[in-house]
């Protein structure tokens, strides 16, 4: 039983591992700039393709639901859905001196702004809102050339919804040693590209997806790497360092450096905190690492985490007394309950159960190692 509880951490540890990396790489990942095209063709016609199955949504002041004459839409922006209100379009569309087209990573991006209120407005709204706004702000042939990749990209959104409802969760399954499956994801990885190149034309695909690719490769390696056990962590370093020092200069290749010292970060901060290191000494080695802002920052949130440790460590010592006064936590669980709401905000009160485990893991791991 032991042995196979084990075994269910390190899985779940490798899956978290993964999450926590892949959210790194695409909070590091940066936005290319687009730049809009003022020019208006508002000539109203309608998508010939649509999505299928759309989803009926509530009728109220904020949406268009199928009842509605989606012909008003003159801008794509009228009545915009309310998780949309008060935000900036994303992306853009570039055209050239001849008003043709150029694909860039802005447009699936713009795409992708208001695909996301997909629930909020059915889909026969959203396909018509951004006709509209490609209209209204494209001139032609450049905006025809807009409006059927995006046809091609609902397509393409459907096909990858196909592929990942046959793979299920397959591509995220670990073996028993708690590794990723890396020939899977490689396989699935083609299937995708197989999928993309029956849609677009490759200087869509590399537009598209050029940025996401070099992530993956890249979060790939990195896996690949960590799981290699033939490898101690200097040469498993060694290797990092190596795979971006052979990538091509650029905006990603600074951002994965960039990411390199975040990892090396982590380890030195646990390091030193390990040895009672001050906090001018943290702040020092995280200046080299990632520069001042960030490493007063870091500052910050050591001090929050502190103090939330030390309201943590309070509140841990009162809810055992009322135990004990109650005789079990069943009796004491309106009163603790109440020192919950007391001791911290409702955000903080989401973190107890978890910062307790983990407190525990730290004090088993500190005393095996003693």
């Amino acid at each position: 039983m032991n042995n196979k509880r084990h075994t269910q951490t390190i899985i779940i540890i490798a899956l978290l591992l993964l999450v926590v990396l892949t959210g790194l790489i695409w909070w590091l990942k940066p936005k290319s700039a687009s730049i809009p095209v003022n020019d208006a063709d508002i000539s109203s016609t309608t998508l010939s393709t649509s999505l299928t199955n759309p989803t009926d949504t509530a009728n109220d002041n904020n949406q268009i639901t199928n009842s509605d004459n989606l012909s008003r839409f003159t801008t794509g922006l009228e009545r915009m859905p309310r998780s949309l209100q008060g935000t900036d379009v994303d992306g853009g569309i570039i055209v050239d001196e001849n008003r043709q087209l150029v694909v860039t990573e802005g447009l699936r991006r713009l795409f992708d702004y208001f695909l996301s209120a997909m629930g909020e407005e059915d889909e026969a709204t959203i396909i018509a809102r951004v006709e509209a706004y490609i209209r209204s702000h494209t001139p032609e042939p450049a905006a025809s050339s807009a409006i059927q990749i995006f046809q091609q990209y609902v397509s393409y959104l459907k096909g990858l919804d196909d592929l990942q409802a046959n793979y299920g969760s397959l591509q995220m399954q670990t073996t028993q040693a708690g590794k990723l499956d890396l020939n899977l994801i490689a396989q699935r990885r083609q299937d995708v590209n197989r999928l993309r190149q029956q849609l677009f034309d490759q200087p869509t695909i590399e537009a598209f997806f050029g940025g996401e690719d070099a992530y993956e490769d890249y979060s790939v390696a990195m896996v690949s790497i960590e799981q290699d056990a033939g490898l101690n962590e200097a040469q498993k370093k060694a290797r990092r360092e190596d795979y971006i020092s052979r990538l091509p200069d650029g905006d990603i290749k600074q951002n994965f450096q960039q990411q390199a010292n975040f990892g090396e970060l982590t380890q030195r901060t646990e390091e030193m905190k390990a040895k009672s290191a001050s906090a001018e000494e943290l702040f020092a080695m995280r200046r080299g690492l990632v520069g001042e802002a960030a490493a007063s920052r870091l500052a910050e949130v050591d001090t929050k985490e502190a103090d939330f440790d030390n309201r943590f460590n309070q509140y841990q010592a009162k809810r055992q007394a009322l135990i004990n006064s109650a005789g079990n936590e069943a009796g004491a669980r309106a009163q603790i309950e109440q020192l919950e709401r007391s001791q911290f905000n409702e955000d903080e009160r989401k973190r107890l159960t978890g910062y307790a485990e983990l407190q525990q893991i730290e004090k088993t791991k500190s005393n095996k190692q003693n």
